[in-house]
């Protein structure tokens, strides 16, 4: 190969670079889509997580739908109020209202209290052991399987299982609802952080069902609707259900529940 070819080779090759560069200038100027600036804001302002538990795909979309109006500033679970105090004051909105939120488990039927029907020795995944008789190996099929299907998909190791139930460290959790999800039982939820008195159950047996498999379920007794001076507690399908929103944190529910299955933890 003489030094002519070499050259030629050279030319042909860092002309086809400026053609590609030309092109690919021209086509970002033709297909350039101008962002809102308060759009790039809100985007800035947002913790970056990319976790999805806002409901879109990612920071990027839960600021655009935020701009547009499409959804609250505080969409951001993993932000809680800071963020949305941020985002509120981009958009010109008050945030003094968000509140931080938690994840809470509604089941408080760990080895010692909950009853079993047959010893489960399958992969330890709870979507997994639902599909056995029973929903499970667990006396109550609406309580904690134990097996860490929530815990699995917790990014922020707010989740653990412990006697044989999952718990929640609501100091570590950002309320993503990840675990919300993955729980085959629907027994996760998020609650406000500073929630003092939450339901740990969430059977739907009459009350002689529940304790016969379980000796800290709700048994439907409504000695807490009935002393709740703010109407925040309701017996619904035969479990207690408090309204947050209502709640007043004066704990006369927990105090009046029998069985002890309206806590502060």
């Amino acid at each position: 190969m003489n030094f002519q070819m070499i050259l030629i080779a050279t030319v042909v090759v860092a002309a086809v670079g400026l053609i590609i560069g030309v092109l690919l200038g021209i086509a970002g100027q033709k297909f350039y889509v101008e962002v809102d600036e308060k759009e790039e804001k809100v985007r800035a302002a947002l913790p970056g997580n990319n976790c999805g538990g806002c409901g879109y795909a990612g920071c990027d979309g839960l600021a655009a739908a935020i701009v547009k109006g499409e959804a609250e500033i505080s969409g951001c679970p993993v932000g809680g109020a800071a963020v949305a105090a941020k985002v509120g004051e981009i958009m010109g909105v008050d945030a003094s209202g968000v509140e931080k939120k938690v994840a809470f488990v509604k089941c408080a039927g760990n080895c010692e209290k909950a009853g079993k029907d047959y010893n489960y020795s399958g992969i330890n995944d709870c979507r997994m052991a639902t599909v056995l008789p029973g929903g499970g190996d667990k006396s109550c099929i609406y309580g904690c399987l134990g097996y860490g299907s929530c815990v699995s998909v917790c990014e922020f190791g707010a989740l653990s299982i412990k006697d044989g139930i999952a718990v929640v460290d609501k100091e570590k959790c950002v309320s993503c609802g990840k675990c919300v999800k993955a729980c085959p039982k629907n027994l996760i939820e998020l609650v406000p952080y500073d929630a003092d008195c939450k339901v740990r159950c969430a059977s739907k047996d009459k009350g002689k069902d529940v304790r016969a498999v379980c000796t800290a379920g709700c048994i439907a007794c409504g000695m807490c609707e009935r002393n709740c001076p703010q109407k925040a507690v309701n017996v619904v399908d035969n479990v207690a259900v408090i309204d947050y929103e209502k709640c007043t944190r004066c704990g006369l529910c927990a105090t009046k529940c029998p069985t002890k299955v309206i806590t502060g933890i």
